[in-house]
């Protein structure tokens, strides 16, 4: 065995290897051919291991560091994909690739055993549990860099979700046109009105009564008094009080609905002469009318901005298919946000019990909100009308724990042994592909972490446990120091 830069032993490298994260688990005959077999080498940051414009000789089984590969995506270099110590990168057994899709480059202080590709039909026969590791490494590299099978079920998953979303967005969207019509002649009357009242023979004193009552706070929509019976009721006052004054009853909706007191117009009205009164009236509903109509424009389309602001972090658009300090509860959040539209047309109920503190964890963002996807789908699925559904999360020492209730009619057992088997799915056909469950496992194993399920009528229960990243997460870090 040819050592680089490296002290280590023979001993000391199949120790190493043991403690891999990625073939740890093989036969120590096999570890060791591959110390006998391979190369140890040091890397410094900065250096290319791999030039995208060689042919690739070497599989790199990555004992500490970090390695990343970056290639040109139009608007400049990416980073697509990442090793870390543990992993396993390079050439790998069975593997048509021969020139690199970038160029793969050392991030930090990196060392790694290196094999070159002569050895590989040997290590095929000497090592064959090492080998169907890296066949499956070498599996889900090709996925990452194309299509992978998670990647399509999101695909079908934002197909399955593009009606509710629609609907959701038209809404507000019908709102802003609407109120924008009717600002354009709410704006011409106030535009009249104001007129009017400069044009009136009314006092500094009473001038400035009737803009206190016009630049007023308006009454928000949420407090009731818009119901539909308050809002006849106070309408047929405001329009006995206008016919009993002799005034103009054309502002009475507006006045109505802007809460002005009766007491406050019967104020007005003793300071104002009737012409006077009049235009004072109309400039006061006018300007209600033009601030309630540019509120609603603005309340609808704050309401458009947060659903596409939550679409675009479900889906982690124009992000690096890496690994980046990511929060699960903003993820939970716009996933419920996302789905809102299907819980609404089964009047489900999703409630969300996570605390603002919860640690970071690091993470594909973009996959983990399409596990809380496929979860939460399923869960507004299983419950009949009315039922209930709740994501509670917690960070339980240096993991986090989220867990997904609903109140459904729960999975028979002799089905829970298979819901996490690719292409097996209960719902009818046409209806589930039966790779939701399956590639959210995936994802959460890809993650370091384990997804469970217990179920039992009235109650299932999905919880996915995943590590907490303590670079990122103050109170662990301080929790590590000090333990150390």
């Amino acid at each position: 065995m040819s050592l680089t830069n490296s002290p280590m032993s023979r001993a000391d490298v199949i120790e190493r290897l043991g403690a891999h994260k990625t073939i740890g688990g093989a036969p120590h005959d096999e570890l060791a051919w591959l110390a006998d077999h391979g190369e140890v080498r040091s890397y410094q940051p900065g250096e290319v291991v791999v030039p995208k414009t060689e042919i690739v000789v070497e599989m790199i089984i990555l004992l500490t560091g970090h390695l990343a590969i970056y290639v040109e995506r139009g608007k400049g270099r990416r980073k697509v994909m990442e090793w870390r110590g543990g992993d396993v990168t390079g050439q790998l057994p069975y593997s048509r690739m021969t020139h690199p899709p970038g160029e793969t480059m050392v991030e930090e202080p990196s060392e790694g055993l290196v094999v070159h590709r002569d050895r590989f039909s040997e290590m095929v026969n000497k090592c064959p549990t090492v080998t169907g590791i890296l066949v499956h490494i070498m599996i889900d590299r090709a996925r990452q860099f194309t299509s992978t099978d998670w990647q399509d079920e999101k695909m079908m998953s934002l197909g399955r979700l593009a009606a509710g979303l629609a609907h959701e967005l038209n809404n507000p969207a019908s709102a802003v046109a609407r109120s924008s019509k009717l600002l354009s002649s709410a704006l011409i009357q106030a535009e009249e009105a104001a007129h009017a009242l400069g044009a009136a023979r009314i006092s500094e004193e009473e001038r400035s009564k009737i803009e206190a009552l016009r630049d007023g706070s308006l009454v928000p929509a949420t407090t009731g008094v818009f119901s539909a019976i308050e809002r006849s009721d106070r309408e047929d006052e405001v329009t006995t009080w206008l016919e009993d004054h002799g005034a103009d009853v054309g502002p009475a909706q507006a006045l109505a609905e802007s809460g002005v007191a009766v007491e406050a117009l019967d104020e007005l009205a003793d300071s104002l002469t009737p012409e006077g009164l009049d235009v004072a009236l109309r400039s006061i509903a006018a300007g209600y009318a033009t601030r309630t109509l540019a509120s609603d424009i603005e309340r609808a389309a704050t309401r458009i901005y947060d659903l596409v602001s939550a679409v675009k972090r479900f889906t982690y658009m124009d992000r690096a298919t890496v690994t980046e300090p990511s929060s699960i509860a903003q993820g939970v959040i716009d996933t419920v946000a996302v789905l809102a539209s299907k819980a609404k047309s089964k009047s489900v109920m999703v409630r969300l019990e996570i605390p603002e503190n919860l640690p970071l964890v690091r993470a594909y963002g973009g996959e983990l909100n399409q596990v809380w996807a496929n979860l939460l789908e399923n869960a507004l699925d299983a419950v009949e009308p009315s039922g209930q559904v709740v994501v509670t999360a917690k960070h339980d020492g240096d993991r986090i724990l989220v867990r997904i209730v609903d109140d459904g009619p729960g999975i028979p057992p002799s089905v829970q042994a298979r819901i996490f088997d690719p292409f097996f799915t209960t719902k009818p056909i046409g209806q589930g592909t039966g790779l939701g469950l399956d590639i959210s496992r995936r994802i959460v194993q890809r993650h370091e972490g384990q997804i469970e399920v217990d179920s039992r009528p009235g109650r299932t229960e999905f919880r996915v446990t995943l590590p907490a990243d303590r670079a990122q997460s103050p109170a662990l870090s301080s929790q590590s120091s000090a333990e150390s």
